[in-house]
This record gives structure tokens, C-alpha cells and sequence, in this order.
């Protein structure tokens, strides 16, 4: 897990500017629109692989061509590129030990329907050798890793066009309302993951809890809000019996049966109420909008549709150009900050659950098991959890 820099979460760097800039341009993305990135005198022109079609394609193709170099590049995450290897294009080697991305130089005859076979692993089988791609490298990592940070951030599958134009010309491209720095990028995920403020509240009994409240907590970014489930009156001098959990649309609500996460969601609501012998038990439940372990609910089905054609839940992740598991641990910490919660006894299977609360400042002084029977359609999902991820059963 990589250590969080203290410089990340200083609430001090981000004005309201910064943040309206950054969702207009995440809007504008899922939209299919054109957005721009800037460092310096140099401009970047950002279109997301996802929701290319084919006229937006053909404005950066014409930016391209009034540009001195000409040409069109695609950028995707290392593990995207590696599954593209194994299907035919490559070999497609860092440039750097420490690159998380690669950036493609692509034809500018490349329709938008193959630029969505790139990006995307679940469309229809095609020969990837044949698209002329070949590996570049004349963009600057602020462009490529902001351009995937914003396609992130946009709930969109890891990709993007890019073209580069001199800044001076943007006015040609792009309207103000969708140029954003690109060093403002670096870190906006983690600081809108840690600055929450709490919105409404309300006494909802629960089964198996009657005594809870719902809490709702809001990012300053206006994203989708984290809720805490505070059972009990909670002694916050002691450590309080907590879960986190991570929302999950299908399991949850539809009672899906590909995964555990429904008997996980009302099985720790009842455990913690009946935390005490007399059934008075306290604690809380943090419910956290990091679908799919930080995918989305879009990219979780898709990734459903990779497990159907033989690939393990890890391995959906990185086809698809996510890391194994994309949550953050910043908006849980926080959500714990303000219930006055400095030390937790954490309900999990997850020992990187415990890791992240503890790199976040919050004292994790044990972990409790949380263990349910498998069914025939999630037994291999829970053997994944155990040989690969090291939830410990």
C-alpha cells in the first residue's frame, strides 16, 4: 500500500476554484467532451477512451494537425497495457522503473470504435497488432497521470486521448470552464477523500439494531456521501467495535449471490448491537461509496463479465486498467474523526483494512473476524479474497 504524503491532505492547497474546475471537467468527460490540462506554456487536449465517438475524435484529430508534431497519443494504465500484451500488442515496456502508465502514439486514421477495444476488455474480440500502435513517450507525466486520474475521478475506465497544443491557441479548443492545471490533479483524489463535513442525521431503527442512527457525511468536492451507522451510545474513551464497508448496489439491495457483501452489511449491524451480553451492544458501521472496491458500479459489472469468461475478481481489476483494489482509506478515517473516535476494534476479514486506518492516524487495537458460509456462486470469489488479496477466513 503506498504511504499517503502528509502534503496531500492540507486542506490549505484547494480553493473552491480548484475544485469547480476539476468537476466540470469530470462532467464534461462523462459527457464525451473535450477538456484541457495545462503545464506551462504547453496545453493538453483530453478526450476519455470510454465515451469517444467519433465527431470529438475528429476535433482532436484536426487539433493535432495544427500542431507542430501532428499526432495523437493514448494513454493507459501499466496493467491495462499488460493485458493488452497478452492479447497481441506490445511488447509495451516502462520508460521509467516507477511508471504507472504507458502512452501510445496512434494513427490518425484510428476510429473511435478502436480506441474503445483499447480501453475497454469486455467489447468484442480484435486483433490488437493490427491498430498500428507503438509505444511513445514525448508527453509529460503530469499530462498522462491527470489525464487517468480524471477518468478515474469520472467513474470512466482508465484511458484517454491526447493531443498536445500550444496554451496560447486553447481558445480555438476549449472553453475556460474546462481547462484545469495539471499539477492540481497530483493529489485531488486523497484531499477530496479527507475533507468531509457532516450534512444530516436521523434515528433510523434498523432490523437487528433498533437503537441507530444515520449520519451522512458529504466530500467538499459535492460527490456521493459516505454514511456512518452509529448503533448504540458509543464510549469513545474505549476502543469502539467498527466496520467498514464499502457499498455495493448489487449485494446489498438485490441480494446478489456473486458476492458476501449483503450478509457482511446486516451481519455486522447485528454483531455489534449484539456486542454486550445483554444485547446492548455499541459501535458503528461506516458505509463507504467505494463500489466495486473503488471501481464503480459500471466498471464492477463489467468486471462481473470478465469473472464470467474465466478471470478471477483480481484479475477482472487489472484487465479493466485498475489496480487490484482502488478504495481509499482517508474518507473513513475522517467520518471517525468527527464521531470522536480515535481507536477501533475493526470488524474485517481485510488486514489491509487495518493497514489503511492505521497509515490514516486511527489506533486499530484488534481485528475481529467476520465470516459467513460461501454459496455456489461466490465460493470462488472468496477463494480469490483468501489465496490473493489475504483476507484471512
Amino acid at each position: 500500500m503506498t504511504p499517503i504524503d502528509p502534503a496531500a491532505l492540507d486542506p490549505s492547497v484547494w480553493t473552491a476554484t480548484c475544485l469547480a474546475q476539476v468537476e466540470r471537467a469530470v462532467a464534461e468527460l462523462r459527457r464525451g467532451g473535450v477538456v484541457a490540462l495545462l503545464e506551462g506554456d504547453k496545453a493538453a487536449l483530453v478526450l476519455a477512451a470510454e465515451t469517444v465517438e467519433q465527431p470529438a475524435l475528429a476535433t482532436l484529430l484536426t487539433a493535432s494537425a495544427a500542431g507542430k508534431k501532428g499526432e495523437v497519443r493514448l494513454v493507459l494504465t501499466a496493467e491495462r497495457a499488460q493485458a493488452l500484451q497478452k492479447r497481441g500488442l506490445g511488447p509495451l515496456p516502462a520508460n521509467a522503473p516507477d511508471q504507472d502508465y504507458r502512452l501510445l502514439a496512434v494513427a490518425g486514421t484510428l476510429a473511435a470504435e478502436a480506441v474503445r477495444q483499447l480501453a475497454d476488455p469486455t467489447v468484442a474480440a480484435f486483433d490488437a497488432q493490427a491498430l498500428g500502435v507503438t509505444l511513445a513517450s514525448d508527453i509529460s507525466p503530469a499530462f498522462c497521470q491527470g489525464s487517468i486520474e480524471l477518468t478515474k475521478a469520472a467513474r470512466l475506465l482508465p484511458a484517454a486521448i491526447l493531443v498536445l497544443v500550444p496554451r496560447a491557441g486553447l481558445d480555438h479548443w476549449v472553453d475556460p470552464a474546462f481547462r484545469l492545471e495539471a499539477r492540481d490533479l497530483s493529489h485531488w483524489r486523497r484531499n477530496a477523500a479527507a475533507n468531509l463535513r457532516r450534512v444530516s442525521s436521523a434515528r433510523v431503527p434498523l432490523e437487528g439494531a433498533e437503537d441507530a442512527e444515520i449520519i451522512a457525511f458529504r466530500p467538499h468536492d459535492g460527490g456521493k456521501e459516505h454514511l456512518a451507522i452509529v448503533i448504540g451510545k458509543l464510549d469513545t474513551n474505549q476502543p469502539v467495535l467498527t466496520r467498514l464497508h464499502s457499498e455495493c448496489f448489487t449485494g446489498d439491495l438485490l441480494g446478489s449471490l456473486r458476492c458476501d457483501c449483503g450478509e457482511q452489511l446486516r451481519g455486522a449491524i447485528s454483531a455489534i448491537a449484539q456486542s454486550k451480553p445483554n444485547g446492548t451492544g455499541s459501535g458503528v458501521l461506516l458505509y463507504l461509496a467505494q463500489e466495486g472496491r473503488g471501481i464503480g458500479l459500471v466498471n464492477k459489472l463489467r468486471a462481473y463479465r470478465l469473472q464470467d469468461a474465466g478471470a478471477d475478481t483480481l484479475d477482472a481489476n487489472l484487465q479493466l486498467g485498475f489496480g487490484a483494489d482502488e478504495r481509499l482509506y482517508q474518507p473513513a478515517a475522517e467520518m471517525l474523526r468527527q464521531l470522536g473516535v480515535g481507536a477501533v476494534q475493526l470488524l474485517t476479514n481485510n488486514p489491509d483494512k487495518v493497514t489503511g486506518l492505521v497509515q490514516c492516524g486511527i489506533n486499530v487495537t484488534e481485528r475481529v473476524p467476520h465470516v459467513f458460509p460461501s454459496n455456489d456462486h461466490n465460493e470462488r470469489y472468496l477463494s480469490t479474497k483468501a489465496i490473493r488479496f489475504g483476507h484471512m477466513f
